[in-house]
């Protein structure tokens, strides 16, 4: 594969990973609610779900879940699911949580798990990546497969990097909104809100 087929897409997938979107979304609530280093692990987690998506497009799996409704929408729904499990214990939270540091913290295996959950759990992004990658590879040659992998992981290694730098940003927000009296329910709320929109958001998207 030619360097500049790989410094071209690098070029979009840093694009496409600065755009507010979920995954972004997902980061900063996490870092905000329980600091930069959950951040961090969060984003590690979905980025380690492009692992996932790459192997399906790459393996041609993703084609399979885009021709298979009835795939598509266990999938979907197992994720808006998920999303709506998180709001409910984000609502479940005392709204001076936040202040106290009475919030549930969350160990950084658990926090991992999150992140590869919303990412996989997300049919979508496996038909990005299926629509994405081949535009960057020669389709039907033997090496097609590998060089999907490899700008995967590119994908993966960039979003890792800029994903880690909103924790980190969202991590200092945090300090900042400790010191105010109002800030844990506006967190909460939040929270609630985010989780909520992106299950529905989920559940009712279409292929």
């Amino acid at each position: 594969m030619a360097w500049e087929t790989i410094i071209q897409f690098l070029g979009v997938a840093i694009l496409l990973t600065i755009m507010p979107g979920p995954d972004n979304l997902f980061v900063i609530a996490q870092s905000i609610s329980h600091g930069k280093k959950a951040g961090v692990t969060i984003a590690l987690g979905l980025c380690s779900g492009v692992i996932v998506h790459t192997l399906a497009a790459a393996l041609g799996i993703s084609a399979i879940l885009y021709s298979s409704a009835f795939a598509f929408q266990v999938i979907k729904y197992a994720g808006a699911a998920y999303l709506l499990y998180l709001a409910w214990q984000a609502w479940r939270e005392p709204s001076g949580a936040f202040i106290t540091g009475e919030a549930p913290a969350l160990q950084s295996g658990a926090l991992f798990r999150r992140g590869i959950l919303m990412n996989v759990l997300n049919p979508k992004v496996s038909l990005f990546f299926l629509a994405l990658l081949p535009q960057f590879v020669t389709p039907g040659t033997p090496d097609a497969p590998l060089h999907m992998i490899i700008l995967g992981l590119v994908f993966m290694i960039q979003a890792i990097i800029i994903f880690s730098g909103f924790a980190l940003f969202a991590g200092s927000l945090r300090k900042w909104l400790l010191n105010r009296p109002q800030a844990g329910v506006v967190v909460k709320v939040g929270k609630v809100m985010l989780y909520a929109v992106l299950g529905l958001r989920l559940a009712f998207v279409e292929r």
